[in-house]
């Protein structure tokens, strides 16, 4: 069967070159087509605006709106994205092409407070950074991309970032049983006991964790989602521009700017007996702005009975009520003068850890605690007309401690600087190039009984690469894409991830996407040094391979959007915690797992009017590993999401969201605790702007909220993963009804 996937994978590769080369013979020779565009300008209010300067972006020629705000512009090279719309007295305005040919703008009066209405078509193919980091339409980025808007954000509410992430196609909710109690794991990849496969950026910066490799369980529970604008996902890989860990997905959250001044405070309360609240500041002074923004939320303890095997009792088994804390913290600050940006964040996160293979011998359970803080330094610098470049400073500091066996007390950071160019020497051709040197460092230790402290690691590492992506508009209806990374990590080989594709349009509003591309993910400093009775680390180990084939289709309609995506990757040279003694002489980290994925995604958005809101996707993936194996990783093979809202224009929103998961193999049942099943998490959440509400003549927002989660009361367990198969251990303990209010000036 998996030679089978691999003859399929190379034949898809093969194809897909042979195409790419076909089309560059055929139309190689094609002269650039030139094209016409009318529309009409109108203000906030409908007027038609005349005088209105309407500018291809990069040609020097222009038009101006007649009295009744039509303009028409001729001879415009097909490799013209953008049209720039400006005058005297109205803030300045851009629209993207595309495939129309009419296109109609709303300007507002500069220093106006009105605010233009996006418009439905704009909230469906909204602009993304993260595939090539700079700014292009979804529909004209190059990867399989999904994006929660802030509509999505505003509509169905959240508590966490993870919330929000498990409403994005193809990720999936799930957790491990000590290190990673909170992860994400994209088209069923949960291979490792963490998230190493999935890369987290903010505002494009990475956001790692050097000891393990992939922890980002804090960030997920504790970052402040009040400050969130939009949540960019690239399905597959991505570490031609971001390096290792981009093997199953990059997550970009983007934040908020500072857009005027303003303070928004909110708090709320629940049952079983929760509580939190947010807070935003907002400063805009010239050429100087500033966020602030935190958050803070405090469950009640989940008190549960948890039950594991133990063989010196004489039924076989012991049963402990354990009481499950989960509070979380976090905060963000953003500022900005000119060219120079400064982002930093701080999150921590109190829960509970699990490990019943060692529950007999040792008290392997308790409390376990997470903190990562994250500073950025950027500066932007127009090089030329046509270059831009990017520098940035990152630093990302972890930690970790249990409270009882095994005494795990973490300590390390990373540093990154990169420098990253744009440049563009014809209409036609995009390039991103750049470098980055990383350095990590890193220390693990425990304490005996006589409390004397024991160190299992204390080492670092660096790493350098360069990176290299094309864009190339071959003709209106091909887009080229091409790229490469080479990368060293200190001790291995040099090592080259490549990708390929094309999107070709083959009419308006459709797009049919195909890719193939490589991602790695070096080995983390334990796996390479750690010294501990249980595992050790293994100096000899190579990065891990993962090889993807993408092919989507995708329409883009003025209140519709869908899409659907194949996919086939191929993960190699997997780092796995090797136990067989008849091959390594004492339990350590090791090279050679093979695991082959292949699936299929589809997702829709679709606005019936302004406020009605319907939103769906579903996942189905299979996998198998090189004994045929299959379902070797702990998520169900089918996953379907879908949420309805209705906002009404008198500030009343209502909105509900089902997650939906289907139940595990047979191998993971258990004979213990309840066994990991097929659940629906439905959460409902409901909105009243009371100023709109009620006419009242306020400048200040104020609103109240309801929310609940896991409406339907269902306690979820999952596997508890990284250990022996047939355990489970406690994930969602079920509904929570929480009530709240905002409040604005």
């Amino acid at each position: 069967m998996v030679k089978k996937k691999l003859i399929l994978m190379k034949t898809l590769t093969t194809a897909l070159i042979n195409f790419i080369l076909l089309f560059s013979v055929i139309t190689g020779s094609f002269a650039q087509e030139l094209r016409k565009f009318t529309g009409r300008v109108t203000d906030n209010n409908g007027k038609p605006v005349a005088g209105v300067t309407v500018t291809p972006r990069g040609m020097d020629v222009s038009v101006a709106t007649d009295e009744n705000g039509y303009y028409e512009i001729s001879a415009v090279p097909d490799s013209i994205k953008t049209l720039t719309f400006t005058h005297p007295s109205m803030e300045t305005v851009t629209a993207s092409i595309g495939f129309y040919e009419t296109i109609d703008v709303r300007m507002i009066k500069l220093g106006s407070e009105d605010i233009v209405e996006i418009s439905l078509e704009d909230l469906l193919n909204i602009e993304v950074t993260t595939v090539s980091k700079s700014s292009e339409k979804i529909s004209d980025a190059p990867g399989v991309i999904s994006v929660l808007t802030q509509d999505d954000i505003r509509r169905f509410g959240g508590n966490t970032l993870k919330d929000l992430l498990e409403r994005i196609p193809g990720l999936i909710g799930s957790t491990v049983y000590m290190t990673d109690r909170s992860t994400i794991a994209p088209r069923g990849d949960q291979i490792l006991a963490s998230s190493s496969h999935v890369l987290l950026l903010l505002n494009g910066r990475p956001v790692r964790e050097a000891l393990e490799g992939g922890i980002k369980a804090e960030m997920y529970q504790a970052f402040p989602v009040n400050i969130i604008e939009r949540i960019e996902v690239i399905r597959g890989p991505g570490s031609v521009l971001y390096g290792s860990n981009a093997c199953s997905a990059v997550i970009n959250v983007i934040t908020e700017k500072a857009e005027g001044d303003k303070i928004t405070i909110s708090g709320k309360g629940g049952l079983p007996g929760d509580f939190g609240g947010q807070g935003e500041i907002r400063f805009d002074k010239g050429d100087f702005g500033l966020v602030l923004a935190g958050q803070y939320l405090k469950r009640e303890n989940w008190e549960t009975d948890w039950q594991y095997a133990d063989p010196t009792s004489a039924t076989g088994e012991t049963t402990l009520n354990i009481s499950m804390p989960d509070e979380a913290l976090g905060s963000y600050l953003g500022a900005n003068y000119k060219n120079l940006r400064l982002m930093a964040s701080y999150n921590q996160w109190d829960n509970y850890y699990l490990i019943p293979d060692y529950a007999f011998i040792f008290p392997a359970h308790g409390i376990a605690n997470w903190k990562k803080g994250f500073v950025n330094l950027g500066y932007s610098l127009k090089a030329a007309k046509k270059w831009n470049m990017d520098f940035n400073a990152t630093y990302t500091r972890s930690t970790f401690k249990t409270q009882s066996w095994p005494n795990t007390n973490r300590d390390s950071y990373e540093m990154v600087g990169e420098w990253t160019n744009f440049y563009n020497p014809t209409e036609k051709l995009g390039l991103v190039f750049g470098g980055l040197f990383n350095f990590f460092d890193g220390q693990e230790w425990g304490f005996t009984e006589t409390s004397e402290k024991i160190v299992y690691t204390d080492a670092n590492r660096y790493s350098t690469g360069a990176y290299a992506q094309f864009n190339y508009r071959l003709f209106t209806m091909l887009n080229l894409i091409g790229g490469i990374q080479v990368n060293k990590e200190e001790g291995i080989d040099l090592n080259v991830v490549p990708r390929a594709g094309f999107i070709w349009y083959p009419a308006e509003r459709i797009n049919i996407k195909a890719f193939y591309a490589e991602a790695f993910r070096a080995p983390s400093i334990n796996e390479f040094s750690i010294n501990f009775p249980q595992m050790l680390g293994n100096p000899d180990l190579t990065p891990e391979k993962v090889n993807t084939v993408d092919i989507a289709a995708g329409y883009q309609g003025e209140q519709i959007s869908l899409g659907i995506n194949f996919f086939y990757s191929q993960m190699k040279n997997i780092i796995f915690q090797n136990r067989d003694t008849n091959v390594v002489p004492a339990p350590m980290y090791w090279n050679g797992g093979e695991v082959d994925f292949i699936g299929l995604e589809l997702e829709g958005k679709y606005y019936l009017t302004k406020e009605l809101y319907a939103v769906a996707s579903v996942l189905y993936q299979s996998n198998e590993d090189l004994d045929g194996n299959k379902d070797v990783t702990p998520l169900s093979s089918l996953g379907i999401k879908a949420g309805l809202s209705y906002a009404a224009k008198n500030g009343i929103t209502a909105s509900v969201f089902n997650i939906y998961q289907g139940k595990l193999g047979e191998n993971y049942d258990t004979e213990l605790n309840p066994s990991p099943g097929a659940y629906d998490l439905l959460n409902m959440y409901l909105n009243f702007d009371l100023v709109n509400l009620l006419n009242l003549d306020l400048r200040q927002g104020i609103s109240c909220f309801i929310q609940a989660d896991n409406l339907l009361n269902q306690e979820i367990w999952l596997p508890a993963w990284g250990l022996t198969l047939g355990t489970s251990i406690p994930k969602n303990r079920g509904m929570s009804l929480y009530a709240g209010f905002e409040v604005s000036f």
